[in-house]
């Protein structure tokens, strides 16, 4: 008859859990093992557990030493890099965080392979960067605005003042420019001022637009190809937000591939997906949409790449830098989050929404 594990229940559910988790005791036998771990190892949890959880990794002893720190109350929790062994597999580099339960004699070894735990850092920078962005869009766009309402009608009152033509062109420029200072100021509070409308949106129905306004700008020399899961559910939004959002990365694409659209090979890629157990910076989501938007042009340039979402920075000429900027936020207003990964040949734009 099988067996079955007392700690399951009151540890059920670090099952949940996408980072690698043991609970040991003080000698570090594993009490017991959550299914990422299980996975991770490459064996079954009725395998892992019983066994000695310092064995498990190629320096044994820095762990050993750590239980044996805990057991003595020398730390509530001690962090370290180390290498987990896997069945048939190179050593996993972990960082391994160990910590005491509220029982006397339990240890939990969380264990976040350090690929996932630069990630976690790369969206939390993301997450402060656009608030910050958000911060400086916001004030510098007010300190601009008045004055230049002022340099505006100055010249429209030197206008009516002088009878040169010459001059008048002058004071023409200077409206002008002004002019299209309050737009680019517009646009950098428009995310700002407009009320959050939420609706059930249906992420797929979003990308249908897209799809038939980029095909209407680029007919020729562009397929934009559908790679959906149906059965991703719809979620409250802001339609309007998320199409905008969405627009600003396609088109940015679609630009970016002019010379293939010339040669009559450009494609873009619309796949959608659902992710399980995401976090967004620190806060974790059992269910997200995942949609990727993936072209086959030049990449990001290089001097640009991790500079992309902030406000007037663009590798195109005559770009106003600003399309991933509100993109960026309107998403983070869903509680999601745009990723990028470039290379020459194919770029990859990540929108992480949260499903209910």
């Amino acid at each position: 008859m099988k067996k079955t594990n007392p700690y399951m229940a009151r540890f059920q559910s670090f099952d949940l859990l996408a980072t690698l988790v043991a609970v040991l005791d003080s000698g570090g036998t594993v009490l017991f093992a959550n299914a990422a771990l299980e996975d991770a190892i490459g064996t079954s949890r009725r395998t892992i557990e019983g066994s000695h959880f310092p064995d498990c990794f190629t320096e044994p002893h820095i762990l050993q030493n750590a239980l044996e720190g805990a057991g003595s109350n020398e730390f509530a929790a001690l962090r370290y890099d180390a290498f987990l062994k896997r069945l048939n597999h190179e050593p996993m580099p972990v960082h391994v965080i160990v910590a005491q339960t509220e029982r006397p004699g339990e240890i939990i070894i969380e264990l976040l392979p350090l690929e996932q735990q630069a990630k976690q850092d790369r969206e939390e920078r993301l997450i402060d960067q656009a608030q910050a962005n958000k911060e400086l869009i916001r004030n510098l766009a007010h300190e601009i605005k008045n004055p230049l309402g002022g340099i505006r009608g100055a010249a429209q009152l030197l206008e009516m003042e002088i009878d040169s033509r010459e001059l008048v062109e002058y004071t023409q420029v200077i409206i002008h420019e002004a002019d299209r200072l309050q737009s680019l100021v517009d646009r950098l509070l428009a995310p700002h001022r407009r009320p959050h409308v939420v609706g059930d949106v249906n992420m797929h129905e979003v990308c249908e637009r897209v799809r038939s306004l980029i095909l209407a700008e680029f007919p020729r020399g562009l397929r934009v190809v559908r790679d959906y899961d149906i059965s991703i559910p719809e979620f409250r939004g802001d339609r309007e937000q998320l199409i905008q959002a969405l627009l600003n990365i396609t088109h940015n694409a679609a630009q970016a591939l002019h010379e293939r659209i010339a040669d009559g090979d450009a494609e873009i890629i619309f796949r959608s997906r659902i992710a399980r157990q995401v976090t967004f910076g620190k806060q974790r989501f059992r269910l997200a949409l995942e949609l990727h938007v993936i072209d086959n042009g030049p990449g990001v340039p290089a001097s640009i790449k991790d500079r992309i979402f902030y406000p007037l920075v663009s590798g195109r000429e005559g770009g106003s830098g600003l399309g991933l900027t509100l993109a960026q936020t309107f998403v983070q207003q869903h509680q999601g989050l745009i990723e990028c990964e470039s290379i020459p040949g194919r770029t990859d734009f990540k929108l992480l929404i949260p499903l209910p």
